[in-house]
C-alpha cells in the first residue's frame, strides 16, 4: 500500500461493480475511507464486506436530489467534509428502458431516463460535493465516455448525456476556480472497457468470442481495456499529483479517439 489517499474521504457513485468497483478497491488500497453507493444493494454490501474496514455502503439513486441531500447531511455529521467525489454511476438505457435509441425513432421516456441518471446525476453530485468541499478543497472526477466526444447514431440518449457530463465538468471547474474554492473537476472518457455494460452487446459462447474479436479490430492497441485502467486514471486525477489540472479530460480507450477506428487486419 502506497497510501496516496491516506485519511481522504471518498464518495464513489455506481461503485457496486464494474469501473466503480475497481475505483473503490484501488482507492481503499491507497488508504482512503470509501463511501460506496449504488442501487445494487446486494453487490454494494458484498463489496463493503470484502473491503472490511474504512468503508461503508449507502443506497443512492443519483437521479433523486432528496437522496443526495440526505447523504450530504450524513457525510457532514459523520466526517465533516468530503475530499473526493467520483461521479461514476451511469446507464446506457439498453437494459433499463424500452427504447428505441436511434436518432429518428428515439423514445422520449427512454431519453429522459438516461439523462436523469447520467446528466442530472452528475450535476447533483457536483452540486453537493461543492457544498461539502468548498471550505477545505477537493477533487471531483466525472466518468463520461468516448460517446460524449463523438456521435453515436444508435445510442443518441447515451451519447448526449455523456457529452453533457463532459461540458458540465468544465463549467464546474471554472466556477470553483473563480470562487477560489480549491476544488478541481476533471472528466474521464473510457471506451472499450470490459464491464457488465458490454454483456448484452457481446452475447454468449462462440458468438461472444466473435464479437469481442470484431470490436478489438477497431482498437489500435488490439484489445479491450480493464476497469482498473480507468481506476488508475481516476487515482491520478484525485491526488495532488494532478494539482494543476482542472477542466480537463482524460481519454482511456486504447487509442480509438487518436484517429480512425479502422485498423489493418
Amino acid at each position: 500500500m502506497k497510501e496516496r489517499l491516506k485519511n481522504k474521504i471518498v464518495l464513489i457513485t455506481g461503485s457496486a461493480r464494474g469501473i466503480g468497483k475497481a475505483i473503490a478497491e484501488l482507492f481503499h488500497n491507497e488508504g482512503a475511507t470509501i463511501i460506496i453507493t449504488d442501487i445494487l444493494d446486494k453487490d454494494g454490501k458484498e463489496l463493503s464486506n470484502k473491503l472490511k474496514n474504512r468503508n461503508e455502503y449507502h443506497h443512492l439513486n443519483v437521479k433523486y436530489e432528496n437522496e443526495w441531500i440526505e447523504l450530504t447531511k450524513y457525510i457532514t455529521e459523520k466526517y465533516g467534509t468530503l475530499d473526493i467525489l467520483i461521479n461514476n454511476a451511469g446507464i446506457t438505457g439498453f437494459l433499463e428502458t424500452e427504447g428505441p435509441f436511434d436518432a429518428e425513432n428515439v423514445d422520449l421516456k427512454s431519453w429522459e431516463e438516461v439523462h436523469q441518471v447520467n446528466s442530472n446525476g452528475v450535476m447533483l453530485g457536483c452540486k453537493y460535493a461543492i457544498k461539502l468541499m468548498k471550505e477545505k478543497g477537493g477533487a471531483i472526477v466525472n466518468i463520461s465516455s468516448r460517446s460524449g466526444m463523438v456521435g453515436i447514431p444508435m445510442a443518441v440518449a447515451y451519447a448526449s448525456s455523456k457529452a453533457s457530463v463532459r461540458n458540465h465538468t468544465k463549467s464546474v471547474a471554472l466556477y470553483c476556480a473563480e470562487k477560489g474554492y480549491r476544488i478541481r473537476c476533471n472528466s474521464i472518457h473510457p471506451a472499450a472497457i470490459m464491464t457488465p455494460m458490454w454483456d448484452m452487446m457481446l452475447g454468449k459462447g462462440d458468438e461472444r468470442k466473435k464479437m469481442i474479436k470484431s470490436v478489438e479490430l477497431g482498437i489500435p492497441m488490439g484489445h479491450f481495456g480493464e476497469p482498473i485502467d480507468v481506476a488508475f486514471g481516476a487515482l491520478y486525477l484525485s491526488t495532488d499529483e494532478s494539482k494543476y489540472i482542472t477542466g480537463s479530460e482524460l481519454t482511456i480507450d486504447g487509442g480509438i479517439l487518436a484517429g480512425s477506428e479502422a485498423k489493418p487486419e
